[in-house]
């Protein structure tokens, strides 16, 4: 049937409008939720003074979205289309050297990415170590990690998640917090150090991760803001994570660069290497190039390490329902 030529200004908004719900209906939903129902453990009051920084990266052409001086921990929610969730989850936990957090390159997008492929994503915003906020400033990052993995755990059948399917990844200081939570899950730092629900992430993926005190490769900076400026050798030690690997830690993906000039790569190797030593299944990439802090984007390569991350999931089987 011929469409009469005035009809089609008026047609053809309609269509594309349909065709952009049609888009979005097949996207993963995205919404952001507190962490905590109730008072934020060791909350120190005061006025929510939070800030947002956005830019470009000039190298790499990415929107960083830069948050500061966080009070209230939230956990924005990128779910897949119910037709391609996989069960599935991972807690992200942006870097930043435990100043700020880069939660656009290094939370948001990647979460997207995530969701596009079937698996829950879930960006965490935590407190920083700042004494304004808590009155355990160097536990309060480990606190709002914890309380993320209970809060997936308990919410899988609303979001379609295994809860033997939950793992945590960090970038840079991220990284370590990530890193931490795979390694001091036996104790619940949200609770007091009572025994609660599973705290243990099912596998870790850390990039360009923190995570060694030893002054001949540690990122000082990260260690300094989390700890003082003169911590005591037995807080280094505890949160010196490849001194914390057992065999019970979880199975563990590594990305970082060999020109790392702000996170030394011997930190993955140190973390690698103990992993090993315990027997946990372990894979690691250590690029040629790439500095610090390109997130999705090492440019100085044609591999993609998002699909080598899929491909490493997908052989332990931590993909699928």
């Amino acid at each position: 049937m011929a469409i009469h030529p005035k009809f089609k200004y008026f047609l053809l908004p309609l269509l594309l409008l349909c065709m952009s719900l049609s888009e979005v209906c097949g996207q993963q939903s995205r919404q952001v939720i507190p962490l905590y129902k109730g008072k934020i453990p060791n909350e120190v009051p005061g006025p929510d003074e939070e800030k947002v920084d956005k830019s470009i990266d000039s190298r790499y052409n990415f929107e960083k979205a830069h948050i500061t001086n966080v009070r209230k921990p939230t956990l924005t929610v990128f779910l897949p289309a119910k037709d391609k969730a996989n069960g599935t989850a991972v807690l992200i936990c942006p870097g930043g050297g435990y100043a700020m957090e880069a939660a656009g390159h290094e939370g948001y997008e990647v979460a997207e990415r995530f969701a596009k492929q079937g698996i829950a994503a879930f960006v965490l915003k935590y407190r920083l170590p700042d004494a304004k906020v808590s009155s355990q400033p160097a536990i309060a990052p480990l606190q709002d990690a914890q309380q993320g993995l209970k809060l997936i755990r308990e919410n899988a059948d609303k979001w379609h998640i295994n809860p033997d399917k939950v793992g945590i990844m960090g970038f840079s200081a991220g990284g370590h917090l990530a890193a931490t939570a795979g390694t001091h899950f036996q104790k619940s730092y949200v609770n007091g150090g009572k025994p609660e629900a599973n705290l243990r992430p099912d596998f870790m993926l850390l990039i360009y991760p923190v995570i060694s005190s030893d002054k001949n490769i540690a990122h000082l900076g990260s260690f300094q803001r989390l700890l003082g400026e003169n911590p005591s050798a037995e807080q280094l030690r505890l949160f010196s994570n490849e001194l914390q690997v057992t065999p019970q830690t979880p199975p563990t993906f590594l990305i970082h660069a060999s020109d790392d000039n702000v996170v030394p790569v011997e930190n993955s190797i140190v973390f690698y290497q103990a992993l090993v030593k315990n027997k946990i299944p372990a894979e690691m990439h250590i690029y040629q190039n790439g500095g610090h802090g390109f997130g999705m984007h090492n440019s100085t390569t044609a591999d993609d390490w998002f699909e080598s991350c899929l491909n490493w999931l997908r052989s332990n089987d931590f993909l699928g329902k």
